[in-house]
């Protein structure tokens, strides 16, 4: 018998919580807008990393992919200075997803 459960996204799926899906959601979103600029510009591995003030192999990495080797910041430091403007959404939580909790009665005696 299969586990037919159901992601929303492939982070979900392989992320042990909701924060690292996120963060790892924002990161591919991120480093693909930032693959596609470099692309469209024309620029060579080693233009984009002087650009960015990293190294070659570093640009690499990011056109290959690799998120788990670059940081939140980095990529909106990276995304900025390619004249891009990112910008975070973010959600209310849906009310199924958080937990509603009462203060505990030691501490609010406390």
């Amino acid at each position: 018998m299969t586990d037919k459960t159901r992601f929303a996204s492939v982070w979900d799926a392989i992320e042990d919580t909701p924060q690292e899906a996120a963060s790892m959601k924002a990161r591919a979103v991120l480093m693909m807008a930032l693959s596609v600029v470099i692309e469209e510009r024309g620029l060579t591995q080693s233009d984009a990393a002087e650009m960015f003030g990293v190294t070659q192999p570093r640009i690499s990495d990011l056109m290959r992919g690799k998120v788990n080797l670059f940081s939140l910041d980095t990529l909106m430091d990276m995304a900025a200075t390619a004249g891009m403007a990112p910008v975070v959404s973010v959600s209310k939580p849906r009310a199924s997803s958080v937990a509603k909790r009462r203060p505990s009665r030691k501490l609010a005696a406390a």
